[in-house]
């Protein structure tokens, strides 16, 4: 079904991989700089002013107004290395946010980062950020990276997890206030489902009565808001067909809410199948007529799902109810490791999970190098990512090419994008598990989101070292499912507060899962050890959530952000004061 594992990586590049990365990259920066030069983001904000003016310094009549097609390659790179700093969200937003005034004006938006008008505007999911950031999305000639083959192409059935949803649209008015262009407002990974596939939301009138061939439900699916409803429907047709062989979800956490709902509702499902109606869950109004036509009486598929039963503590369930499934495709990376377990069980021995690629919303970092391993990442040939070393100063003089990355050595990324975006820090933290023998491109592995952290008197904790140290007590706290982290200052000391969900009930020896975390942390991080020892930290606690906890969770969010369904993700260090109630609100028990 999926291709035969890649040759095994090679740790130093050799001379001619080198030439041929630095070639291939080089080509494209200048490609990329030439571009997107004359867009209002690099004419008008002022950290591209240096940039501008080493390119005339050096180009004389060639840089005029008129462009700078004469200007030598060669110049280009230059005045991007030596000129071009680190650029963070803050100098993005006063360009990207007016997309959102009312009204619109095209002369306002046009050429903005990239040449014309973006196809969508992709809205973050907030995970490590207080507020939401959104993010111009171009469309681009297809380009050069490898990816892992889409479900539909493979010819097996699939079920696929996919919204369609859209928070608003912008309409791009012309100087008469003539709309000239609607451009939604979503998900990044709504809107490259809607991209990739040529689904424009002026389509969505025809497009939303279709079924793709081989897919299991209906393109109307996509376009439920409801979170609960959405999981329920992709859920619904999918039983109906026992020859699905593929299932598709963003993450690992979207596949294990679908498997609770689906369990939530056995009953009501398996009875509507056999009867041919479309269950009455809640926000399907607007696509009952397109779903209805869709249904028949399955009275013996019915009979089958009633003698498999919720059958969820049996190892393999889903393999029962599925005999033909071969592979689950999702992000089971970073945090999204905590469900393999859990996804293991319900799954069996001989269903394989797939990764889906290391993407974010600002672009794609790489794309999956072996279908096999879950967290190996080949880097992206169509936009430039750079490497900033983790021990060196964070200024743009740190940063490192990829054909000078070293294996085995941990850098943030840093991206410049054809969607505009110039030495952006992107905030993640990888490191480098080799290079591909046969092009020389690097290879990552996800590590953690950098600064993404605790900070308690006398210690900075990583994601990575909080992430650790709660997989280390699943010997005696019983299999966590997921988790997220607050600064717990219920008394004093402050200490680090674990809200847990586990796999079916908490171990026996729970009362040892503080121990372990603190000696995990302590192994980890010498400031914690420190604090501990001083005791201006405390011990930290653990409180035990109700099952289904961080399903709900979602739901809550989606609701609450009129956003799409399937991206939205539990960060590891929850700050929201709203959402750390919420979650309080639904401890059943503290260790």
């Amino acid at each position: 079904m999926f291709s035969s594992r890649v040759p095994p990586l090679t740790s130093v590049l050799t001379l001619e991989l080198s030439d041929k990365l630095k070639g291939r990259t080089e080509g494209l920066l200048t490609q990329l700089i030439k571009t997107n030069l004359h867009t209002r983001y690099v004419r008008e904000s002022p950290i591209f002013s240096e940039f501008l003016r080493e390119i005339g310094s050096n180009c004389g009549s060639a840089a005029t107004d008129a462009g700078y097609s004469e200007v030598l390659d060669e110049t280009l790179l230059k005045a991007y290395r030596s000129a071009i700093p680190l650029t963070t969200y803050d100098s993005y937003e006063p360009f990207v946010t007016k997309f959102l005034e009312q009204p619109c004006k095209h002369d306002e938006v046009r050429d903005i980062f990239a040449p014309g008008l973006p196809y969508f505007i992709a809205v973050s999911s907030a995970t490590s950020a207080n507020s939401k950031k959104i993010f111009a999305k171009y469309r681009h000639p297809p380009g050069t990276s490898p990816s892992v083959p889409l479900a539909a192409d493979l010819g097996a059935k699939f079920c696929s997890v996919y919204s369609l949803t859209y928070r608003q649209v912008v309409e791009v008015q012309g100087p008469n206030a003539e709309t000239l262009s609607r451009v939604p407002v979503c998900l990044s990974s709504s809107g490259r489902t809607r991209m990739q596939n040529g689904m424009d939301i002026e389509k969505d009138a025809s497009t939303i009565n279709l079924t793709i061939p081989n897919a299991t439900s209906p393109v109307a699916v996509s376009h439920i808001r409801n979170y609960r409803s959405f999981l329920l429907m992709h859920a619904f047709f999918a039983l109906m067909d026992v020859r699905l062989q593929i299932m598709v979800t963003l993450f690992s956490t979207v596949f294990l809410d679908l498997v609770r709902c689906m369990e939530d509702e056995w009953d009501t499902l398996v009875n509507s199948i056999e009867k041919g109606e479309l269950p009455n869950y809640k926000g399907l109004d607007h696509v009952r007529d397109y779903l209805e036509p869709k249904l028949h009486p399955l009275p013996s598929r019915a009979a089958e799902l009633r003698a498999i039963g919720i059958a969820t503590d049996n190892p393999g369930w889903l393999v029962r109810i599925w005999p033909e499934l071969k592979a689950v495709i999702c992000v089971t990376s970073g945090i999204f490791s905590t469900a393999i377990p859990k996804m293991q069980h319900y799954l069996g021995t001989n269903v394989v999970m797939h990764g889906r690629g290391f993407v974010a919303s600002e672009c794609c970092v790489g794309t999956v190098y072996d279908p096999y391993e879950l967290n190996l990442f080949k880097a992206t040939h169509d936009d430039i990512v750079e490497y900033l070393d983790v021990s060196l100063e964070e200024t743009a003089a740190s940063l490192i090419s990829a054909w000078n990355v070293v294996a085995g050595h941990r850098y943030e990324v840093v991206v410049t994008t054809r969607d505009g975006m110039w030495r952006y820090r992107l905030g993640d933290i990888v490191e480098i598990a080799g290079f591909d023998p046969c092009d020389g491109t690097p290879v990552l592995k996800f590590v953690e989101r950098r600064n993404l952290a605790i900070r308690l008197p006398g210690s900075m904790t990583s994601e990575k070292q909080l992430a650790d140290a709660i997989f280390a007590t699943q010997d005696t706290l019983g299999q966590v499912v997921e988790f997220t982290v607050v600064v717990d200052d219920r008394v004093i000391p402050r200490r680090f507060g674990y809200l847990v969900e586990v796999q079916d009930t908490v171990g026996p020896a729970a009362d040892l899962a503080r121990g372990r975390i603190r000696e995990a942390l302590c192994l980890s991080n010498q400031g914690v050890r420190d604090s501990l020892e001083k005791g201006i930290l405390g011990d930290p606690t653990i409180r035990i959530l109700q099952p289904g906890t961080f399903s709900e969770f979602r739901k809550w969010k989606v609701e609450l952000a009129n956003t799409g369904a399937g991206q939205i993700k539990v960060p590891t260090v929850l700050w929201d004061p709203m959402a750390q109630e919420w979650m309080f609100e639904r401890v059943i028990q503290e260790v």
